[in-house]
């Protein structure tokens, strides 16, 4: 080859090389890209998308700011997004299950459904382990419902609404009923555990320290799969109850969004995700990996999820 030739084609190559990364970005923002998160200041899912969009800025140079929408356990921030004109800019990030119950429980008065947002992926998905004393008569779910069914009127705590349906499903599947004590928050699950006033409840991750002084032990997974960290444990499902609870993280926008836009916003979450800050804060939250579903997964987690949701009411 002619040196002429070879420095066309090398010319070529170059402007192949520099032109993909722009295509690949060719939509920026024309104005600050909002992340409406659907709970207060402080909590896990606020401490996640705060990083979060430090890291996007970070990494895109884009202006990214963050504004608390709490109220429904994140139906109040989905309400104004779906509400408001698709405007590239604005993104939601809440947890699937409390929007998917409340969208089962009462439907018809909301002014959305699944198919008002164009969903860009998820950042986490927190594991929900059913968990007791180290000294508790029992150490898995049959054997939980047995000590029930034996001695009546068992306390157990909750801390939120899908918990009680999963023992509302329990109670169905075994005919045993619980006394259900509604806990602030998994640090108090914990307290109350150890402090006797119940014998089991829910946590996502408080439980882990006392798991490894052995003042703790796993019951059950209430996740569709098996806890990373007990495999051994059963599910409800295995167990006999079919019922599970998975809390997704996600983002999405107004249906309607452009396309270019959607796929630039989705592509700068799913570069974060994968960064050392994010993965970070997401295992101080919810003691696991981060996980992002992508955009079709994000949205077929809420299609399927809608049908669990559904099936926990039936129960």
């Amino acid at each position: 080859m002619k040196l002429t030739s070879k420095l066309k084609a090398l010319g070529a190559a170059a402007l192949i090389a520099l032109s993909a990364p722009m295509a690949a970005h060719a939509w920026e923002p024309s104005k600050p890209i909002t992340i409406q998160i659907g709970f207060g200041a402080g909590g896990s899912t606020d401490t996640m998308g705060r990083v979060l969009a430090e890291v996007i800025k970070d990494q895109t140079g884009w202006n990214v700011i963050v504004e608390n929408r709490p109220g429904g356990g994140g139906v109040a921030m989905f309400t104004s997004v779906s509400q408001r004109p698709a405007d590239n800019h604005t993104i939601g990030m809440g947890v699937g299950i409390p929007v998917l119950v409340q969208l089962v429980q009462r439907g018809d008065e909301l002014p959305f459904d699944i198919d008002s947002f164009d969903y860009l992926g998820t950042i986490a998905k927190a594991e929900l382990a059913l968990v007791a004393s180290a000294d508790a008569p029992f150490d898995d779910l049959q054997g939980m419902i047995a000590y029930a069914k034996e001695q009546g009127n068992m306390p157990l705590a909750t801390m939120a609404p899908p918990q009680v349906l999963m023992m509302k499903a329990t109670t169905k599947a075994s005919g045993v009923d619980f006394n259900l004590v509604t806990a602030d928050g998994g640090a108090e699950v914990i307290r109350l555990i150890l402090g006797g006033q119940v014998l089991a409840g829910f946590a996502s991750g408080e439980h882990f320290p006392y798991l490894e002084s052995g003042d703790m032990k796993v019951i059950a997974s209430a996740n569709q799969a098996r806890l990373s960290y007990a495999p051994d444990t059963k599910t409800f499902v295995e167990s006999g109850v079919d019922a599970f609870v998975d809390a997704v993280f996600f983002l999405a926008m107004k249906a309607g969004t452009d396309p270019e836009a959607a796929a630039a916003i989705a592509a700068a979450i799913d570069a974060a995700v994968q960064s050392p800050e994010v993965a970070e804060i997401v295992r101080n939250a919810v003691q696991g990996d981060p996980i992002n579903m992508g955009p079709e997964g994000a949205k077929l987690m809420m299609v399927d999820g809608l049908a669990n949701a559904k099936r926990l009411f039936a129960n």
